[in-house]
């Protein structure tokens, strides 16, 4: 993936002479107000820096688009939710948003659905699953910016020592990080918990969904307080308890657990198909491969897939409508254009939510095949539903206090309560 990334990174950022340098803003330009979220260490770089030869998106963007302006911010991910919020108090929303949540923003009456603004063509680009995560009353209110599916990545070298197989079920996942710890005589953690407020929600996932339970019932009604969810988070406790994972679940994000990884002081860890790259960008070498993240015995193992967003928001003082929709239809169009959107999604290992990407990315690298065939078994979280980021803040906040000897069930009962009304 690094060779991989390297170079579709610098095809991405390639600015021709005759492009020229970006337009200055006359009276007559279009502005668009453009907040992009901090996916790493390149996503400021790309966007606004000086790319691998001096260009950046934003550069790029305006000098193809004379007449059109970005004021693009790119904000971390712990500060843009407030941001956001902020903003629209000031009645000073972004043009264009890209973030996860949608439907707080869409049932508030605040964004323009997808049809006022997006191309036909690059509509029927997108991967018809992606879409369908954005739809509330059967209007698409936001498009996929990117998705990431996570696997069960261990590392190979350690297995063959310990000897034994990756684990398909909780039972043989809990005497693989038994025979681990007796191996390496507690120098290696076997396995790895986030459960902060950084990612404590695929967590939540991981285990529940490996269990047959899940955010919500087979009518898509919210369900966190099912019998299911307590057994699944108690088995993610007592892997906690035996010692098994790494020691501070509640503060540990996926980040820390990937340089434990990386480090080869961690043999197994559930992450996106950007860890290959993660890895490599933090100067390690490790044999690792991927299997899917061990079920219940007689459950099914589900791929987390996890699906961040673009949308556009209303703009009733804007002097001209159909223009302003228009130039936002631009900005999409230039994005996902894949001599763009190919060293975007992979200069961080993502994975593409436009059918035209595809065939650029399976050119560079053959095994990026394997992960697009992931897609097809991945669930996602109920996001279109208006109160998933009550949901969302609520297991998290059930998983940390059950860390500090809280009852899980107890905890999910009073939250699905709430969510009950």
């Amino acid at each position: 993936m690094k060779k991989l990334t390297t170079a579709l990174f610098a095809s991405a950022m390639v600015l021709t002479m005759a492009m020229g340098a970006a337009v200055t803003a006359s009276a007559e330009d279009i502005e668009l107000d453009v907040i992009i979220c901090q996916y790493g260490p390149n996503t400021n770089e790309w966007f606004l820096g000086s790319g691998m030869d001096g260009s950046n998106f934003v550069e790029k963007f305006e000098a193809a688009n004379p007449g059109i302006k970005l004021n693009l911010d790119v904000v971390s991910w712990n500060d843009v939710y407030t941001e956001v919020d902020t903003r629209i108090a000031n009645n000073n929303a972004p043009d264009i948003l890209n973030i996860d949540v949608f439907a707080n923003y869409a049932n508030e009456g605040l964004l323009l659905p997808v049809s006022d603004y997006c191309p036909e063509e690059l509509y029927e680009d997108f991967f018809p699953s992606f879409i369908d995560q954005s739809v509330i009353d059967d209007t698409v209110w936001a498009v996929p910016d990117l998705a990431s599916a996570r696997a069960l990545y261990y590392n190979v070298d350690m297995f063959e020592e310990v000897g034994i197989e990756p684990p398909t079920t909780w039972a043989e996942l809990e005497d693989c990080c038994q025979a681990i710890i007796d191996y390496y005589d507690g120098e290696v953690y076997p396995w790895g918990i986030d459960m902060t407020t950084d990612e404590g929600q695929a967590a939540f996932a991981y285990y529940t969904w490996g269990n047959g339970g899940g955010f919500v019932d087979e009518n898509g009604d919210w369900a966190v307080n099912s019998a299911e969810n307590a057994e699944a988070i108690n088995f993610a406790l007592s892997l906690v308890e035996n010692g098994y994972t790494n020691p501070n679940p509640a503060t540990q994000t996926r980040y820390d657990l990937q340089d434990m990884f990386a480090a080869g002081k961690m043999a197994m860890v559930i992450a996106p198909n950007s860890l290959p790259t993660y890895v490599a960008d933090k100067g390690g070498e490790i044999n690792m491969a991927t299997v899917g993240i061990p079920a219940n015995e007689g459950k099914t193992s589900s791929s987390v897939g996890v699906m961040d967003r673009v949308m556009a928001f209303k703009d009733d003082a804007a002097e001209d409508q159909a223009a302003r929709n228009e130039a936002i239809g631009k900005f999409l169009t230039f994005f996902y254009d894949p001599e763009n959107y190919v060293g975007w999604v992979s200069m961080e290992g993502f994975l593409p939510a436009v059918n035209s990407a595809v065939e650029a990315l399976v050119e560079s690298d053959p095994s990026f095949g394997a992960w697009l065939d992931v897609l097809g078994s991945c669930q996602f979280y109920p996001t279109a539903k208006a109160e998933w980021d009550q949901v969302k803040q609520g297991v998290i906040a059930a998983e940390q206090n059950a860390l500090t000897g809280a009852d899980i069930q107890a905890e999910l009962d009073a939250l699905q309560a709430e969510l009950m009304g």
